[in-house]
């Protein structure tokens, strides 16, 4: 079951978050963060547990971001991820979002969305405001994708 996050999810999305961070493979959320932006996620449940989750964050004019993927290690190839981020995309396109970004390690997994590569000075400078903040500032690794709407 696929549906928008709740408060009570938010420390079990910080838990599946940070167990990928601790290995590289995606950013670190504070729940601090993660309850500011309580209503960019979507979470996947199954048996009254989250096992994935997903954002999508309005960035600036037209354009949003899919951020903060994630589905426990138990649960991948089910499709999860799948749905989660289909989820977003169809969601910028009912906010009215043209264009849709992610900043990522895996950036094989985006491109199956028909998400291109572009350069990071591609995206407006608006976007990096949170770049700032991150713990791996400045020499981030992720790679920039955009998709069309």
């Amino acid at each position: 079951m696929i549906r928008k996050a709740r408060i009570e999810d938010i420390k079990q999305i910080q838990e599946m978050i940070n167990a990928f961070a601790k290995q590289d493979l995606m950013l670190p959320r504070s729940l601090n963060e993660l309850y500011e932006n309580l209503r960019d996620f979507w979470v996947a449940e199954d048996k009254k547990k989250v096992v994935g989750c997903a954002a999508l964050h309005i960035s600036w004019d037209n354009l949003a971001e899919v951020k903060s993927v994630a589905v426990a290690r138990n649960q991948q190839k089910k499709g999860f991820g799948r749905i989660l981020v289909s989820a977003c995309l169809n969601e910028a396109k009912e906010m009215g979002a043209k264009k849709v970004f992610v900043l990522t390690y895996k950036p094989e997994y985006f491109k199956k969305f028909g998400f291109k590569r572009v350069k990071h000075a591609d995206l407006p400078h608006k976007i990096w405001a949170e770049c700032i903040n991150c713990c791996k500032f400045p020499n981030c690794q992720e790679i920039a994708l955009l998709k069309t709407l």
